[in-house]
């Protein structure tokens, strides 16, 4: 047997010996959760978590983030890093689970607990074959991945992808729509960029009876909700993937009163940058006339997000292969863009990296709802292949 045929088998022997542990920190993390920006508590157990692996790390790293480092033989020859997203969502879970969040109104709802289960795990799995590897490895457990600026962004700005310089990066996403077992990668473009913009409408407000002597932003909103629908069916070119959808509009009048304003807010998400900057001016210009027209006013305010994502065509088709090596040809799937938004995004448009999906679903036991759902859970058998997976990628990867 050859040495990356013995690492291989002992990757997937440690990992089935660490799931017990691993099922125990991802049902830490889930009862746990903390929101975007204060995951503190979260922080602090996972630094007393790699101390007891004997693995140095830094602290407070763009906010509560932590950065730690695994060195293997000849440490100074490559160095790849693996990524794991921190913060919980704002989401009363309603799931009747031993390791049912106790915070009120916070929840694991997109699978960060089992990201950081996992890195954890291919930490340790790395430390304990350290002997039989070359260069290093870098561990970016990542707050704030939920909310804007996103906390890839901020890491980034305090030095993660610096001294040295990853070659490559790794992060993986629970994906319910898959079994557990599986994994799932796209090369190329993946994910969609993201922007949200916020709309007033400010009219004249008054007596319901009344509408002729008032202005009625209601009655403007809802023609400017027409409107933004056509900068998409109309205007986009058929081949750029592009969404604009209006999630909250806010008239807080009564059966007989107009009220003086209207709030709007949605999303844009597309693929190309030219048509991400033309789209914004479009929601601006037709909004802004609208109004006008009406004799009422619009304000718009356009809040950038993250880019969309790319993964690297190489470095892909290098993590497709290692992986399909790991689990088997039948376990891993080639995916479909997503119109939804990852900061990883950030990682990937400094050096090469890959994106990929671990599956999490499993019917007979229940496991089947969707992301951001207050019902979402994970079937706790991918805390075998999360790490396993994570651990061969970066191995594999540094052998080139």
């Amino acid at each position: 047997m050859n040495c990356m045929e013995d690492i291989k088998q002992q990757i997937r022997t440690l990992a089935n010996e660490y799931h017990k542990d691993l099922i125990a920190i991802r049902r830490h993390f889930h009862a746990h959760p903390e929101l975007s920006k204060k995951e503190k508590n979260t922080a602090d157990f996972i630094s007393t978590e790699l101390n007891k692996l004997g693995i140095p790390h830094q602290t407070n790293v763009g906010g509560f983030g932590i950065v730690g480092h695994i060195q293997g033989q000849n440490p100074e020859k490559k160095l790849v890093a693996l990524r794991a997203d921190m913060d919980a969502l704002p989401i009363k879970e309603a799931n009747d689970v031993s390791y049912k969040s106790i915070y009120p109104g916070m929840m694991h709802a997109c699978g960060h607990d089992v990201h950081m289960a996992s890195l954890l795990g291919a930490a340790r799995i790395l430390k304990e074959l350290e002997q039989q590897w070359q260069g290093s490895v870098r561990l970016i457990f990542q707050p704030s991945e939920e909310e804007y600026p996103g906390g890839a962004s901020l890491m980034i700005k305090e030095g993660v992808l610096e001294n040295p310089r990853p070659s490559a990066i790794f992060g993986q996403h629970v994906y319910p729509e898959m079994n557990a077992g599986k994994v799932g990668m796209k090369a190329g473009k993946y994910m969609a960029s993201t922007d949200e913009f916020y709309i007033t409408v400010k009219g004249k407000g008054g007596h319901g009876a009344l509408p002729d002597q008032l202005i009625d932003p209601i009655v403007v909103a809802a023609q400017i909700v027409l409107g933004l629908q056509q900068i998409v069916s109309r205007n986009a070119f058929p081949g750029t993937p592009s969404v604009l959808t209006i999630g909250r509009l806010i008239a807080d009048g009564r059966t007989n009163i107009i009220p003086s304003e209207v709030k709007m807010e949605g999303i844009i998400r597309t693929f190309s940058e030219e048509w991400r900057e033309e789209i914004k001016q479009q929601i601006t210009k037709i909004a802004t006339g609208i109004a006008d027209s009406f004799g009422a006013k619009a304000d718009v305010f356009i809040d950038k997000g993250y880019p969309f994502l790319i993964n690297d065509e190489t470095l892909t088709k290098r993590a497709f292969d290692a992986v399909k090596d790991l689990l088997g040809e039948q376990n891993v799937e080639e995916l479909e863009f997503r119109m939804t938004a990852e900061d990883f995004a950030y990682y990937s448009q400094q050096v090469p990296g890959c994106f990929y999906r671990l599956g999490t679903r499993n019917d007979s036991l229940g496991f089947t709802s969707g992301l951001h759902s207050d019902r979402f859970d994970a079937d706790e058998q991918s805390l075998i292949s999360g790490p396993a997976v994570m651990a061969w990628l970066a191995i594999n990867e540094l052998n080139q």
